[in-house]
């Protein structure tokens, strides 16, 4: 199938930066077993980066982490205060036990100001139900990139609600690629969204008939 841009798609799609959370959280000794103290309802995390020799090693009471994990994700800037002092960070990885449906493992890199780091932002699509023209189909679900603290972005979103079938959005379409303060990392041709045919749109109904006929 040959896609085409959709000329209205292009002002739907857009980037944006949270307000800043803050997370709380105490430093963790290094006697302190992590399985003992998910047992006493903390999640582990750790510290690090350019300004911190070595890393900080962290526990989180688990009701703050879980908070944080609804409102953010991997990719999102945060401030950590541990134990009084606070560090701009951006949030590195959230590991997250399925079978336990609990958050286990939080890491940070504190960031350095005008000092670029590399992190993703997530690919949210909104008014998926609004496409009623074939089968929309999300082939990426976050975009790398490059940026100073100040020009982080954790999410980026998508109105399908005008897609029509054959219409495809690629990153080169997105927001966050014509912004001078950031630096993406993915290809700009990959495909974000497309609109395809429903499976059994291409097989006329007599080739179905005579499938049934063979039958």
């Amino acid at each position: 199938m040959t896609f085409r841009k959709h000329p209205s798609v292009l002002r739907f799609v857009a980037w944006r930066k949270r307000q800043l959370n803050t997370l709380k959280a105490q430093r963790r000794e290094t006697t302190e077993k992590a399985k003992r103290l998910r047992r006493e309802g903390y999640v582990t995390g750790n510290l690090f980066g350019k300004q911190i020799e070595g890393s900080v090693l962290l526990k989180i009471e688990k009701k703050e982490a879980e908070r944080i994990m609804r409102e953010c994700m991997k990719g999102s800037q945060i401030m950590l205060d541990v134990e009084g002092k606070e560090y701009d960070v951006l949030i590195k990885e959230m590991d997250y036990d399925s079978m336990k449906r609990s958050i286990v493992e939080m890491d940070f890199q504190a960031l350095v100001k005008g000092e670029k780091v590399h992190s993703v932002a997530e690919i949210v699509l909104h008014n998926k139900d609004k496409v009623i023209e074939g089968a929309l189909e999300q082939l990426l679900e976050e975009v790398s990139y490059k940026a100073t603290p100040e020009h982080l972005v954790d999410k980026i979103d998508v109105d399908c609600a005008t897609l029509h079938l054959g219409d495809t959005i690629t990153v080169g379409d997105l927001d966050i690629a014509k912004n001078k303060d950031v630096e993406v990392m993915t290809h700009l041709d990959s495909v974000v969204v497309t609109v395809l045919a429903p499976n059994n749109a291409d097989i006329p109904e007599d080739a179905d008939a005579e499938e049934a006929a063979a039958e």
